[in-house]
């Protein structure tokens, strides 16, 4: 062993620092891609699975709608779908006509899952926003579109947070769950705008139990033939919620009611009125993506309205990991799918329903993540409260009751 002193310049010399390729991003950028990245593999995979499932659903259907098997027909769907929803300057306005209420409902359900609510009412809440809306834009046919306008916008932001309200303040004062209550509005929800649109409301000399044409108060189209203002609502939305959640001190206290109840009771924070505030905003939101479809799409209220926006903006949240960022691109991707469906079945001879069979596979995969980490011990990629966990903690504190 020599007996040379120890110092810092023998250490240099016997151990040297290991080269490193030289980094010019900011501190922490590098992470902040990684994680970035982690978040985004799970959405990419279900998408790029369901499509794998939608191309065995139409190899092995061709039979009995063409008569033979085509391998290439999943391509000839798919490369129609796209040319449908992004193909033409048309479509690309239709795919953000079709986009906004799922955008906009899906942020009422993202806003719940990070206070570790699930908003299921989304439906009714915007069923009920779209008739207020309706509603006000019959009543004001005789003033001018500038006041028409803002008048049944609000109408249907109000309407939409009064019926959030309701499920948020039983949660917080009686503990009735949320999921019971906002299904059972949903219903009642229906059979208030079947009974307003069909009664109080029903237009004259029309030839289905409808309101009156909304005239003054339609939404003006800025672009192409539907390109109407409402698609503005859904770009200002996204950037509002994204600061209200990560930007200012009551989305911190929102997040961590979501995380930890107890927790942020003790750090002084009130969960009741959070709940009840979350749930507001959630109702406001799907109560604005109501009033946009009715006064910027259908033009009029029907006592029997089908649509499924409320529900899909559920999966339209799961898809976007319930951040804002993320809700937007899944509302454009789902809103693409609706724009694509009608060129697809002429093309491609696939019925339109095929994009719900995608949708449902997506969410099917987003679940099964979960049931993947579950069985092989597989941390989650980060801390923040996971949605399909929101799901199923909901289910199971039902179940457990």
């Amino acid at each position: 062993m020599s007996d040379a002193p120890v110092t810092t310049e023998t250490l240099r010399n016997e151990h040297p620092p290991q080269a490193s390729v030289p980094d010019d991003r900011p501190p922490g950028r590098l992470s902040l891609l990684r994680r970035a990245l982690r978040t985004l593999l799970l959405p990419a995979s279900a998408i790029v699975l369901a499509l794998l499932v939608g191309a065995v659903i139409m190899i092995a259907s061709s039979p009995l709608v063409r008569g033979d098997v085509n391998p290439m027909l999943p391509l000839t769907a798919y490369a129609a779908l796209v040319a449908g929803s992004v193909g033409s300057f048309n479509g690309i306005v239709n795919t953000l006509v079709q986009a906004t209420p799922l955008v906009l409902a899906g942020l009422a359900v993202g806003i719940g899952f990070k206070a570790g609510l699930f908003n299921i009412g989304a439906q009714g809440q915007f069923l009920v926003g779209g008739m207020a809306a309706a509603a006000m834009g019959v009543t004001t046919a005789g003033l001018p579109p500038i006041l028409a306008i803002p008048i049944s916008v609000l109408a249907g932001i109000v309407a939409g947070a009064a019926y959030g309200f309701v499920p948020g303040f039983l949660k917080a004062f009686t503990g009735a769950h949320e999921v019971v209550t906002t299904i059972m509005l949903n219903y009642v929800a229906i059979q208030v705008v079947a009974y307003v649109a069909s009664g109080p409301l029903r237009g004259e000399n029309v030839s289905f139990a409808r309101t009156e044409t909304i005239t003054t108060a339609a939404l003006p189209v800025l672009a192409g033939r539907e390109g109407h203002i409402g698609i503005l609502f859904a770009a200002v939305a996204v950037p509002v919620v994204a600061w209200l959640l990560f930007r200012s001190t009551l989305g911190f206290e929102i997040r961590t009611v979501g995380a930890n109840p107890d927790a942020a009771r003790y750090a002084g924070m009130r969960p009741r009125a959070l709940i009840i505030l979350t749930m507001s905003i959630a109702g406001l939101l799907a109560g604005l993506a109501g009033a946009t479809e009715i006064l910027g799409q259908v033009g009029h209220m029907p006592a029997a309205y089908a649509t499924s926006v409320g529900f899909d903006a559920i999966a339209v949240a799961l898809l976007g990991r319930a951040h804002p960022v993320g809700i937007l691109f899944a509302g454009l991707l789902f809103g693409a799918m609706r724009a694509g469906a009608g060129l697809m079945q002429i093309q491609a001879g696939i019925p339109v329903q095929m994009v719900n069979v995608l949708q449902a596979v997506i969410l099917f995969f987003l679940a099964a993540e979960l049931i993947v980490r579950y069985l092989f011990r597989i941390r989650a990629a980060g801390a923040e409260v996971a949605e399909m966990q929101t799901i199923t903690r909901s289910y199971g504190e039902q179940v457990a009751k």
